[in-house]
């Protein structure tokens, strides 16, 4: 017989593609955003709150357990796209000013421009929903 409490000696392999998992999604998820804010000519910070629903659910599809860890891995997810679409945002941004395919002006920003670029592109209620996304993503991943 088994002791249903015992733990088991490795860890689930679906344990271990959690995070690779979600990392691919949230890039994946930064790239849908950055075309559409290029598309549209905004920043579209309401995407964020996608973003987070997006990670907890690639979360729960990869049976991670519930806990702090996954309410953790949520937000480093959601907190990933918001600044991969930022910085793919100002990037497209300045590559269109100077003749640079975005994926070439990305290659070429800095990260103090790109902060420095985000902190303009985003007004107050940019702000709130990135905020949100946030406090959506640890409340929901629990």
């Amino acid at each position: 017989m088994t002791d249903p409490t015992a733990r088991p000696a490795h860890r689930p392999l679906h344990a271990l593609f959690a995070p690779a998992l979600v990392a691919l999604g949230s890039c994946g998820f930064a790239a849908a955003w950055i075309l559409l804010a290029i598309a549209r000519d905004r920043q579209c910070s309401w995407m964020a709150v996608f973003a987070a629903v997006d990670a907890v659910l690639l979360l729960r599809l990869a049976r991670m357990p519930a806990g702090a860890l996954r309410m953790l891995a949520a937000v480093a997810a959601t907190s990933l796209s918001i600044v991969l679409a930022n910085w793919g945002i100002a990037a497209a941004q300045v590559g269109k000013l100077m003749g640079l395919l975005p994926w070439e002006s990305a290659s070429k920003l800095g990260p103090r421009y790109a902060w420095t670029l985000a902190g303009l592109a985003n007004q107050p209620a940019d702000l709130a929903w990135l905020a949100a996304a946030l406090l959506l993503a640890a409340i929901a991943s629990r």
